[in-house]
C-alpha cells in the first residue's frame, strides 16, 4: 500500500511560487526588477530558491515581500516558509540608549530635618534681635521727623527679591536635542510595516527586525550609522535633529549611511 504525498509536499517552493505568479501576471524578469529595484541576477536567483545573493536573511525577507507585492500575491506565507527553512527570525536587538543621562538617575534624597530645625531657630533669633534693635532707634527717628528734618531720600530702599530663573523646559522630542558631536537617527513607521537593519561604525548590530505602524526607534553612535530600510516608502526619518523629506517608494529597499552634521549638506 503506497502513501501519497501530503498537500504541503505538493506546495511549490518560494521561488517557484513567485515565478508562477510573475508568469500569471504577464510580467518579465526585467519588469519585476524595474518595479522592485531588485537587480535582475537576484530576481533569477530567488526564482531558483537561491537566497545567497540577497546579502543576508533580513535582505532576503525584504526581497521576498517586494517581489510578492509586485506580482500580486500575499508575501506573508512565503516569509513564514522562508523563516521555517532558515531557522526562524532572530530576536530583535534592543536599541542603544539615546542619552547616557537618561540611564543614570540619582536617588531622591531624604529631607534633613535636623538642619531645617537649626536654620529655623537661627532665623527666629535673628528676627527677634533685629526687632529689638529697630525698636531702640525708633524714638530718635520720630523726633527728627517732628522737628522738620526730612528723611534721607538716598537711603537704600528695600529691594524685592529677584525671581529665580525659570527652569528650562525639557524638549518635547529627544531628537531635537541631538548632540553635535554624535550622529543620531530616529526611524518611525507612519503606516503598514518596515523591516530595518541598523549597525554602528564598528559593524555591531544595533537592531534587526520589524517596525510596525506607529512604532519608532532612535539610535546613536560616535561616528557613523549604517541603515538598511525595507519598504522604505512608509518610513519617517530624522537625522541629527532634522527630518528628511520623503523620497522613497513603498516596497523599496534602501541602504543608507549617516555621519555627524547636516544630513543633507553636500
Amino acid at each position: 500500500m503506497s502513501i501519497g504525498n501530503s498537500p504541503e509536499d505538493d506546495r511549490p517552493s518560494i521561488g517557484r511560487a513567485l515565478q508562477q505568479a510573475r508568469i500569471a501576471a504577464g510580467l518579465t524578469v526585467e519588469e519585476v526588477s524595474s518595479s522592485t529595484r531588485v537587480r535582475i541576477p537576484i530576481v533569477h536567483a530567488i526564482e531558483q530558491d537561491d537566497f545567497s545573493r540577497c546579502g543576508g536573511d533580513v535582505y532576503a525577507r525584504g526581497h521576498i515581500r517586494t517581489f510578492a507585492r509586485a506580482v500580486g500575491i500575499d508575501p506573508e506565507p512565503l516569509v513564514e516558509e522562508y523563516d521555517a527553512d532558515h531557522g526562524g527570525r532572530p530576536a530583535p536587538t534592543p536599541a542603544a540608549p539615546l542619552f547616557e543621562a537618561e540611564r543614570i538617575r540619582s536617588e531622591p534624597r531624604r529631607p534633613n530635618w535636623t538642619a531645617a530645625m537649626v536654620a529655623a531657630i537661627v532665623a527666629v533669633i535673628g528676627f527677634v534681635g533685629f526687632t529689638l534693635f529697630s525698636g531702640e532707634d525708633e524714638p530718635s527717628s520720630t523726633a527728627q521727623i517732628a522737628e522738620g528734618s526730612k528723611p534721607d531720600k538716598t537711603a537704600a530702599k528695600p529691594t524685592a527679591p529677584k525671581p529665580s530663573d525659570p527652569k528650562p523646559v525639557p524638549s518635547e522630542s529627544a531628537i531635537a536635542a541631538a548632540p553635535r558631536d554624535k550622529v543620531t537617527v530616529k526611524i518611525g513607521v507612519s503606516r503598514d510595516e518596515s523591516w530595518i537593519s541598523v549597525k554602528d561604525h564598528n559593524g555591531r548590530m544595533l537592531f534587526d527586525g520589524l517596525l510596525l505602524e506607529g512604532e519608532s526607534k532612535t539610535f546613536q553612535d560616535e561616528e557613523r550609522i549604517d541603515l538598511v530600510l525595507g519598504n522604505a516608502g512608509v518610513i519617517e526619518l530624522f537625522v541629527n535633529g532634522k527630518k528628511l523629506q520623503d523620497r522613497f517608494e513603498p516596497g523599496q529597499v534602501e541602504r543608507l549611511t549617516y555621519t555627524k552634521g547636516d544630513p543633507e549638506a553636500g
